[in-house]
């Protein structure tokens, strides 16, 4: 008896890089930018420097005071609008809105005007509780405008959103304008952390809670980006997760333009990137977001720091102009049907 000869096996399929490579890799840059954004500056706080000095120098003071609370602002503020941009594109089923393409930093800036006009001497959590809630107010808004414009094409929506927070932006310039306040309102839009120091950054850890509680309700966010019928029927409370994810995105967007100011594209391109390679289960993507976020942002950081040295060119001018390329890239992309 003759033995059967083996069937031939089909060449199986080059396989995907490894998403755990990618995590380590992603790691590993984080700490490393970390690390150069603790030295890198006009001030000499080099380890020999501090070395040399010992804990009462002048470079040891600037180090706690300045370079540390910084790096945990810019780290904190990479992956919490990172998960803002993330749950926003869960509540609207698109993946080309965040908070800056929504409307809602507009009217977070709204708010911010609204307490230098009516209460100035109000104390920062204050000033950031005012925006909280017009940053929900504009969370609501450009969810009832959506809901109404029949819009065909995925790619109109952030441009509804463009146009509203336009709207919303160009009122506040008007009535800035007449009450000659332009200078201070650019104190709070201008994306920068030239001024984060001890004392000054700590509203950004509300920012971090946030992307607590979003990871709590990660998977409600997954199956309401399904669409509203399917949640109902799985016995998901749609409205009551669809108000977490306003407050979450609302919260977030205030904390960092207390903090920081504006900063555009980033809830944008992170969560897009991060669809790429892992999908998108919310769950499963929030780590990987909130990383590539912090790592997004301590790199935009430290080009804005050594373009022009000694002199710093605000954080919002390079995440524009290196999120809108990305952006643009991702409209090509999803138009030419390749995602």
């Amino acid at each position: 008896m003759t033995a059967l000869a083996p069937s031939p096996t089909s060449t199986p399929a080059p396989a995907r890089p490894r998403r755990t490579w990618v995590g380590v890799l992603v790691g590993v840059l984080l700490v490393l930018l970390a690390g150069a954004s603790l030295f890198v500056g006009v001030s000499d706080v080099s380890p020999a420097a501090l070395l040399r000095g010992g804990t009462g120098s002048d470079a040891a003071f600037l180090l706690v005071a300045s370079r540390i609370p910084r790096t945990i602002a810019v780290v904190l503020v990479g992956a919490s609008l990172g998960i803002a941009g993330l749950i926003m594109q869960m509540l609207v089923r698109n993946k080309f809105v965040e908070p800056s393409t929504t409307g809602v930093s507009e009217f977070a800036t709204l708010g911010m005007l609204t307490t230098i006009v009516f209460v100035p001497g109000l104390a920062v959590v204050g000033k950031m509780a005012v925006a909280a809630a017009f940053g929900l107010l504009g969370t609501w808004v450009f969810l009832r405008v959506v809901r109404a414009v029949p819009v065909r094409q995925l790619v109109l929506v952030p441009l509804v959103g463009i146009m509203l927070g336009g709207v919303v932006a160009a009122v506040t310039t008007f009535v800035a304008y007449r009450l000659d306040l332009l200078q201070s309102l650019g104190q709070w839009s201008q994306g920068s952390f030239a001024t984060v120091m001890q004392g000054r950054y700590e509203f950004v850890w509300i920012a971090g809670l946030m992307v607590v509680v979003a990871w709590v309700a990660a998977d409600r966010f997954s199956v309401i980006g399904l669409g509203e019928e399917f949640a109902t029927n799985l016995g998901l409370d749609y409205r009551r997760v669809v108000a977490v994810g306003m407050v979450v995105v609302a919260v977030i967007t205030a904390a960092v333009l207390v903090t920081a100011g504006l900063i555009p594209f980033l809830g944008l391109v992170v969560p897009n990137v991060v669809s790429l390679i892992i999908g998108d289960n919310v769950r499963r993507a929030i780590p990987w977001v909130a990383g590539l976020g912090a790592v997004f942002v301590l790199a935009c950081d430290l080009l804005a720091r050594v373009i022009r040295f000694p002199y710093e060119i605000p954080l919002s001018v390079i995440v524009g102009v290196v999120g809108a390329v990305l952006f643009l890239w991702l409209l090509l992309r999803r138009r030419s049907g390749a995602h």
